[in-house]
Order: structure tokens, then sequence, then C-alpha cells
């Protein structure tokens, strides 16, 4: 399988390894100037800061003076910083916690890339309302609620949305068939960004710690397109079997995701242009919701691979914005890796998980509190009567 120069403009796909500092590789300034056709998008990109300096250094010299050896307890610590920075507190607060599960219908499941039919992304809303999805068991656990938006669903999903069961943000039903032509327009992938800032400032009161989550049957496949473009990466190496379609499937759907690509000629310098043509609703607006969450000085939990490619869109818009991002798993994925070597984030855990929701980010919420917990519990050498370091 092999992509013909010609036909895709600025686009080099290889098999290196994927770049790790997302300040050298973003094609992007640190405020992205080019999205004041949304005015809501322009002004939430400008309010993002960078993670603090004078906190991350406060958190450092606090952990320092704990009773233990120089950072004995690896990268909690740098996560405990991390957090530091990204609150301004040596105190985080993250108790009042939500996972946000955008939801949203792609059309280029009509190309057989996935093994379920796209009703079960209805039926699964519902299991999650139930509170008996993998996610609602792994956010109890977590002391999380789980928010469920609809930002694009083929079905019918209005007795749950007047019922307050789900928050209803819906762009259109599902996107267009992305191997046909663009997976949306222009216009909608800036509703789908701004939907997600809209949510972030909704919960933003009452959340102190955002996780995201997904469902979409056939989002694995956009979100293979994304990072494809994005890391350069050729689409066979990062599309994988999704919802556990076998190597024949998964050969088909990487030929999908290429002639996608190769027949929209999205532009890796525009991150709207390359939602609007090989992505999805629910990717926009967790993209959207990551940079809000990021203007409110908000921790975000980035789940698996779909979360992570709309990250990618995220720091593509205000690479600053990644100073708020928290990489909670290694997805199973392929194309996962390279998803977070371009993130420029090392994960919390890996666990090969796979199923999405948002699971792998509660998770991480428990690593989170322990981080918080050493940070601001732990002794210290004078506390514990222990003798100065020679």
């Amino acid at each position: 399988m092999t992509f013909h120069s010609d036909s895709i403009s600025e686009i080099t796909f290889c098999e290196a390894e994927p770049e790790k500092d997302i300040q050298k590789s973003s094609p992007v300034s640190d405020k992205n100037e080019d999205f004041c056709e949304s005015g809501l998008i322009s002004e939430t990109i400008c309010r993002i800061e960078k993670s603090d300096p004078k906190w991350r250094q406060a958190a450092k010299d606090r952990i320092a003076s704990l009773a233990m050896p120089p950072w004995a307890l690896g990268r909690l610590l740098d996560l405990a910083v991390d957090l530091a920075g990204m609150t301004r507190s040596l105190s985080p607060q993250i108790s009042r916690r939500a996972v946000v599960v955008m939801a949203a219908d792609h059309g280029v499941v009509a190309e057989g890339v996935s093994g379920f039919p796209q009703s079960v992304t209805v039926q699964m809303i519902c299991t999650f309302v139930d509170g008996r999805a993998g996610v609602n068991v792994l956010a109890e656990q977590a002391g999380a609620r789980v928010v469920v938006v609809d930002v694009g669903v083929a079905g019918d999903l209005t007795d749950l949305a007047a019922r307050s069961a789900i928050l209803s943000r819906r762009i259109a039903p599902g996107t267009a068939n992305m191997a046909r032509g663009p997976a949306m327009s222009r216009e909608q992938a800036i509703r789908s960004v701004e939907t997600g800032i809209e949510v972030a400032a909704d919960l933003a009161g009452s959340t102190d710690l955002f996780a995201t989550g997904e469902m979409g049957i056939g989002n694995t496949t956009a979100s293979s397109a994304i990072v494809s473009v994005l890391c350069g990466v050729h689409p066979d190496l990062v599309t994988g079997c999704g919802t556990t379609i076998d190597e024949k499937a998964r050969r088909r759907k990487a030929l999908v995701v290429e002639g996608a690509i190769a027949s929209n000629r999205p532009n890796p310098q525009d991150p709207m242009d390359l939602l609007a043509k090989v992505g999805g609703f629910e990717i926009g607006a967790i993209a959207g919701l990551i940079i809000g969450a990021a203007a409110r000085r908000k921790p975000v939990l980035v789940d698996g691979f779909i979360s992570t490619a709309a990250a990618l869109l995220a720091i593509g818009l205000c690479p600053d914005a990644a100073d708020y991002i928290i990489a909670s798993h290694r997805s199973a994925e392929p194309g996962h890796d390279a998803a977070l070597g371009k993130l420029g984030k090392k994960p919390l855990l890996d666990l090969e998980l796979r199923l999405g929701e948002g699971t792998g980010a509660v998770l991480g919420m428990h690593l989170v509190d322990a981080a918080v917990g050493i940070l601001t519990r732990m002794a210290t050498l004078d506390d514990a009567g222990v003798g100065k370091r020679e």
C-alpha cells in the first residue's frame, strides 16, 4: 500500500520514531491567530496561560523536604508538580470530578470499518444513563459523575434529553462518509469545538478535575486518519482493530483511511480543516472541552486513542493547552503511541485498555489522588525527626 506524493499536500508518511516535543514540532505559535472566524474559540484560546513555573518550583521545594530519598516516588511526584503548576496551589482541589462522554456517529461505518452496527451508539448511551456501562462502574469507584453529551448521534435521543439524562448539543445526525467526501463542513467543525468549550464552561463551576470520554461507532477510523496526518505516519501503522475486527477487515479499514486522506487532502497545519475533512463531532467537542478546561486552569485527564487524537487538535489550536493535559493511559490501539509522542506526554497507566468511554481516564483519577495526597499529607524530614541528608 503506497501513498503517492502528488496526491496529498504537505503530508509525509514514514516509520520514524514519533516526535517527543510538541513545542518544537507544532506548526503553530503559542496562540493560534487563525480562528477569528469563531469569537468563542479565539476568546478561549486567549485566556489559556502556561502552567505556572513558580508554583511548579514551590511543589518541587516541598517534595525535596519530604521524608524520603530524592524523588523516590518517581513519576507520581512529576504529576504532583504538574498539578501544582496547573492549579497554582500546593493543595490542588480535585474532589469534584466529571468524566464527559461526548457521543456522535460516523458516516464512514458504511464502508464496513466496524464490527458493530451504528445502532450500538444509542444502545450504549442508554446503558450510560442506566449507570451500568464500564465507565459508570469505574467512575463510581473514583468518585466522578458521568455526563453524556449528544453532539451528533444518528438515533433518537429526545426522550433522554427531555428527562435531562443527557445534554443535547446536537449538530447533525452523524457525520457524512469521509470516504466519499468531507466528514462535515468547516462551520460544523467549528461548532463542534465551540460545543466542547460551552460544556466545559457549564460544568466548570462544579468540576475541579475533568476526564474525557467518547462513544460513537466508527470513531477509531476518524482518529486513525487524524493521527496519520498529524504524525506523518502511514495509515496502516496507526489503524487498529477497533471493535475487534479481524486482520482482513483491519486492512480494509486502513485502506479506507488512506483513501479518505488522499481524496479530502486535509491540511495538517489547520486543525479545523483536518477535523472537517476526516474527523467527528465528538472528537471536535473533546478538543473544545480540553481548551475550555485549560482556559479555567482545570486539569484534564485524557482517555485513549480517540481522546488523544482530539487532544492533538486542541494543541493545534493552542499549544499552551498541553500544560493542562494528563495522559491517563496507553491504549492497545497501535496509533496511540504515535499520538502520545506527538502530544509529548507519558501515560500514567499501561493496562492494554481499548474500551474507550473514558474508562482509562477515570482509572487515572486514583493516581491523581495519590499525587495530591503525597504533596499535601506526607511528613517532612523535620516532622519525622529525620536528620538532614548529607
